[in-house]
């Protein structure tokens, strides 16, 4: 698979992390990292990352490890939103790495896809400062269908 090309169609196809300035530094086989920068814009009224941002980027590693564990099956499947929660461990400062990881291979979603019209997907999201603290933790859910013909 190719991993850099969907790291830069990542960046064109969503146009808010680009704005935001999310980066996708690394996609491999169910997993996905992004950088959150530490710029004055994302900070909250005490200085560190505001929580919106930290979500922002939780939910950005969720879709990066999505595109790395589906690639180019992507064109056949809809991972819709089904629900997100976070948990905030410790002030978030400086730049963010956030790692998602999914809950399954591309084949055990496939094939309940295929049985089940649908399947439930979890990647779970930790967000880590420049000194290896976790600052934040979330679940997120999608929704896995076949894109209609």
């Amino acid at each position: 698979m190719d991993y850099e090309a969907l790291r830069a169609g990542m960046a064109q196809a969503i146009p808010f992390n680009t704005h935001v300035g999310l980066e996708v530094v690394e996609l491999a086989p169910g997993r996905g990292v992004v950088r959150l920068p530490d710029r004055a814009e994302l900070r909250n009224h005490v200085g560190s990352q505001h929580a919106g941002a930290l979500f922002a980027a939780g939910e950005a590693a969720a879709v990066a490890a999505l595109v790395a564990t589906f690639g180019e099956r992507l064109e056949e499947l809809r991972p819709r939103p089904e629900g997100a929660e976070i948990t905030y461990k410790k002030i978030a400062l400086g730049p963010i790495l956030g790692t998602g990881v999914v809950g399954g291979t591309a084949d055990e979603v496939l094939a309940e896809v295929e049985r089940e019209g649908s399947a439930r997907v979890t990647v779970d999201v930790s967000l880590v400062n420049g000194a290896g603290d976790v600052v934040a933790e979330l679940r997120v859910a999608r929704r896995v269908t076949r894109a209609a013909a």
